[in-house]
Parts: structure tokens; C-alpha cells; sequence
């Protein structure tokens, strides 16, 4: 995911400066990236119409996520690209049995959800096109996200 296209540019030089990743660059499969603490998953599966996932989809594809989060036996962070991936993965949390804080969170750059005693939301704008080329997220708002992450994890 995000391999080869310019949202992977902006992520994957982040996740390396802040030692999530072993290089800063993915062109494909096979190119040589590691992820180091980090795993990466979508809300959405597969490519929605007009690429806008609509409830329909993300509804259909949480349960795939919910057994990710099973498996993820030493989660510490989440980070939520963008408002889909915030509130679809609060949902797939609430599913799953574990507390949401109430009243439920919302989506902003920045925001941190503690959502248990060793478990944090991070939310950033996706670094879509879209928010890039216009300056919605910058390179230092992402940075100032994953440098967090890199904090949480390391207390």
C-alpha cells in the first residue's frame, strides 16, 4: 500500500526519518523496504467508485480489519490517515470490544485519542494529492505526527 505513488513519496521518507521504515523510497514489491514498529492496512480494500469509499464499503471490509487488530499483539499506535481512516477505525475498535472514549473523538490534524492505558489514535490529513499540492498538509505537519508516534512508542 502506497507503494509507487506520490502519498507513498510523502510516507515513507516520514516513517524513515522517525526509524519506521529502513529506506525512504518504495517503487514496488521487492524494492527492499522493511517497516520497523510499523504496519500498515486500509479501512477500504478494495478501489471505491470515484475513489471516495462510501458506507457500503468500509462497512463490508471492517471485519478484516477487527482481525488485524486481533493479531496485532503489541499495538502502541494507530495513525489514521485522513477522516475516513479516524472514524472507521474507532468503529472497527468499538466492534471489536474494546472502549471508546465518549464523547467520541473527532478528526483533526494532530488530534491524539488515548484510547486505553498503552494504546493512542494519531490523526493526520492522508497525504493525498489533493492535500499536498495545496498545502492542506505540509511536510512538517506529517513529520510533527510521526515524530509523536515515535514518542508514544518509546515510553
Amino acid at each position: 500500500m502506497f507503494t509507487g505513488d506520490r502519498s507513498g513519496d510523502w510516507l515513507f521518507e516520514a516513517m524513515h526519518r522517525y526509524g519506521f521504515a529502513n529506506q525512504s523510497e518504495s517503487s514496488g514489491r521487492g524494492d527492499g523496504l522493511e517497516l520497523l514498529d510499523a504496519y500498515i492496512t486500509a479501512i477500504v480494500r478494495c478501489a471505491p467508485p470515484a475513489n471516495k469509499p462510501g458506507r457500503t464499503e468500509i462497512v463490508a471490509c471492517r471485519s478484516y480489519l477487527i482481525r488485524e487488530l486481533a493479531a496485532l499483539r503489541n499495538l502502541r499506535v494507530v495513525i489514521a490517515l485522513g477522516r475516513i481512516a479516524f472514524n472507521g477505525f474507532l468503529a472497527a475498535w468499538t466492534e471489536a470490544g474494546w472502549q471508546t472514549p465518549r464523547p467520541k473523538p473527532k478528526f483533526s490534524h494532530g488530534a491524539a485519542v488515548t484510547l486505553s492505558e498503552n494504546v493512542y489514535l494519531l490523526a493526520s490529513y492522508h497525504p493525498s494529492q489533493q492535500n499536498t499540492f495545496t498545502g492542506r498538509l505540509t511536510r512538517p505537519m506529517l513529520h510533527s505526527v510521526l515524530r509523536e508516534a515515535r514518542q508514544l512508542i518509546e515510553t
